[in-house]
C-alpha cells in the first residue's frame, strides 16, 4: 500500500491524517451523535480545495486516482463537479459542501472490507473528540447503498467507540449530510486507532462523495455573551463605547484555564488577546472592521496545548465605515442661472438627501437642480443601512456678472503677475481667447480657470493691448474687451 501523495494538497500538512481521508472516501454517513457540548478548532480539516491534481495511490482493494469526474469501480477523483455519469445514473453535483470548492468522489471497489487502519497521535488525554465528515450518496436511482462502520480502538485493540451508518439511501436531489461521532481518549495513553470499514460491495452503486473531514476536541458547554445577552453588534466607525464580554464554563471542568481570543478574518484564524484570561473581558474601541471574539477553555493540565482548547460560539463586533460623501466643488453662478449639483455617495446601502431643500427640484437626487436667488450652501447628508452618517457641503456663490481685470504686470514681483478672471466658474464651460494686436491667438482655454502668465509658446509677450473673447456655450451672451499687459 502506498500512502496518499499529499504534496498536491497544501492543507494536508500531517501525513498521518491522509489515511483518514482515504478511508472516508468509501464509507457512508454516520447517524451517530455529534458533540452536544462545545467544540475546539479542528485538528484535522480536509476540504480538498487544492483541486484535481492528485497522483495515483494504492490503498487496500486497489483504489486508483483518475482525472475523470466519472470514476469507474475502484477509482476515485478530486473534482469540483460531476455530471452525466453512467447514463445519468449519478446526480449532477456542481459544488462541494460549502460551495465553490473541490470534493472527493469515489466509486467503491467490488469487495467490502477495511478501507484503512491508522494510529492518530498528539491527542489530549481524557478528552472527548468529535470525528465528522460531509457525505453524499451520488446515485440517483436504486442500487447498492453505501454502508460504513467507524471503529475507534486503543493500540491493544480495546474498542472505545463503534458506529455504523447503516445503508445510506438514495435521494432525488444531491444532498450533503454531516455524519460523525465522538469518543474519549484514554487517561494515560492519547493514542487511538481509527478503523474504517466498507460493508457494502461495489457494482451498481456504492458511490459516494466526501467533503470537509474534521476531527475536533469536544468538551463541556462554554458560553459567552456581550452585555444584555447579545452575540452580535453593528457599530459605526468613530464609536467610542467599551463593551463587556461575559463567559462561563460548565462545572464539569475541574481546573479551567480561560483565554479570550480575537479573529479579524471571519473566524479563519484566532489570536490570544494578551491578559484576557478571566471570565470577563472589556473590549476597547477599534477602527472599522469585522471582529470576532470567543472564550476558549482547557483544563490546567493541558493548558499548553492549543489543540486541547474548547471554545464558545463567536461574539461579533462589526464596525462599519460611514458613507463616503462628496458634495462636489464650490460653484459660481450668475443670478438666474440653473445649476445641476454633482454629489456622490458610496457605502452600505446609503440613503441621502440635500438640505436646505429650498430652490432644489428634488433634494433626494444626487444631481438635483438648483436655481439659487442668492449665495447658498448645500449639505449632502447620507446614512448607511447600519445608521452610520456622513455629510459634505458645497457653496453656490451667486453673482450679477463677471468682472474682467483690464491690466496685469507679469514682472515677477509677486503682485498682479497673472491675468485671472474672478467668478468665471469652469462649470460654465466658457471658452476664453486672447489675441495680440496682429490678431494672433496667444492664449486659449475651454471650460477651465483663466490663468495667463503673459507668454506665448514660452516667450514673454511685449507690453501692449490684447483683445479677449469669452464665449459661453449656453445661458449667457459672449463678452468682448481688451486688457493691458504692462512690463
Amino acid at each position: 500500500m502506498h500512502p496518499f501523495n499529499y504534496k498536491h494538497f497544501p492543507g494536508f500538512a500531517i501525513l498521518r491524517w491522509i489515511p483518514l481521508l482515504i478511508l472516508m472516501v468509501s464509507f457512508s454517513p454516520l447517524h451517530a451523535q455529534l458533540c452536544n457540548g462545545s467544540l475546539g478548532d479542528p485538528v484535522v480539516n480536509i476540504t480538498f480545495d487544492a483541486g484535481g491534481n492528485a497522483t495515483v495511490f494504492s490503498p487496500p482493494h486497489g483504489y486508483i486516482y483518475t482525472g475523470s469526474s466519472c470514476p469507474d469501480d475502484g477509482f476515485y477523483t478530486i473534482t469540483r463537479r460531476t455530471s452525466g455519469c453512467f447514463g445519468d445514473a449519478w446526480h449532477t453535483v456542481n459544488s462541494d459542501h460549502t460551495g465553490g470548492g473541490s470534493f472527493m468522489l469515489v466509486n467503491a471497489s467490488f469487495d467490502p472490507g477495511d478501507f484503512f487502519l491508522t494510529t492518530v497521535k498528539d491527542l489530549c488525554p481524557n478528552t472527548n473528540y468529535e470525528f465528522a465528515a460531509w457525505l453524499m450518496n451520488v446515485l440517483n436511482r436504486q442500487g447498492i447503498k453505501p454502508n460504513v462502520t467507524f471503529t475507534i480502538e486503543t493500540p491493544d485493540g480495546t474498542i472505545l467507540q463503534k458506529f455504523s451508518t447503516g445503508d445510506i439511501v438514495e435521494t432525488s436531489q444531491p444532498q450533503w449530510k454531516q455524519y460523525g461521532f465522538y469518543f474519549t481518549t484514554p487517561v494515560n495513553n492519547p493514542l487511538i486507532v481509527l478503523r474504517m470499514t466498507n460493508n457494502a460491495p461495489g457494482g451498481n452503486g456504492n458511490d459516494i462523495a466526501l467533503d470537509d473531514i474534521t476531527f475536533r476536541p469536544c468538551g463541556p458547554k462554554v458560553n459567552s455573551a456581550i452585555k444584555d445577552q447579545i452575540d452580535t453588534l453593528d457599530l459605526c466607525d468613530g464609536n467610542t463605547e467599551t463593551f463587556s464580554f461575559y463567559g462561563n464554563a460548565s462545572s464539569d471542568y475541574q481546573s479551567p484555564v480561560y483565554q479570550w481570543q480575537l479573529s479579524e478574518d471571519t473566524g479563519k484564524t484566532w489570536k490570544d488577546i494578551p491578559g484576557a484570561d478571566k471570565l470577563e473581558f472589556t473590549r476597547r474601541p477599534t477602527g472599522a472592521g469585522y471582529y470576532a471574539y470567543r472564550l476558549s477553555v482547557t483544563e490546567k493540565t493541558s493548558a499548553g496545548i492549543p489543540s486541547c482548547r474548547i471554545a464558545s460560539t463567536n461574539l461579533v463586533i462589526n464596525v462599519h465605515r460611514s458613507p463616503e460623501v462628496r458634495a462636489g466643488a464650490n460653484r459660481i453662478a450668475f443670478l438666474g442661472d440653473t445649476i445641476q449639483l454633482a454629489g456622490s455617495v458610496a457605502g452600505e446601502d446609503p440613503v441621502y438627501s440635500w438640505t436646505p431643500a429650498t430652490e432644489l427640484d428634488d433634494p433626494g437626487l444626487l444631481d438635483a437642480i438648483s436655481k439659487p436667488t442668492s449665495t447658498r450652501t448645500y449639505i449632502l447628508y447620507a446614512q448607511s443601512v447600519y445608521g452610520c452618517k456622513s455629510d459634505a457641503e458645497m457653496t453656490i456663490r451667486v453673482v450679477t456678472g463677471i468682472y474682467v481685470p483690464n491690466a496685469f504686470t507679469p514682472n515677477g514681483d509677486g503682485k498682479n503677475d497673472r491675468w485671472h478672471i474672478p467668478y468665471l466658474d469652469p462649470a460654465l464651460g466658457a471658452g476664453v481667447r486672447l489675441f495680440n494686436r496682429y490678431g494672433q491667438e496667444v492664449y486659449h482655454v475651454e471650460g477651465s480657470s483663466v490663468d495667463w502668465d503673459g507668454t506665448w509658446n514660452a516667450i514673454p509677450q511685449p507690453s501692449g493691448t490684447y483683445a479677449y473673447l469669452i464665449h459661453f456655450k449656453k445661458q449667457h451672451p459672449d463678452m468682448k474687451g481688451t486688457i493691458q499687459l504692462i512690463r
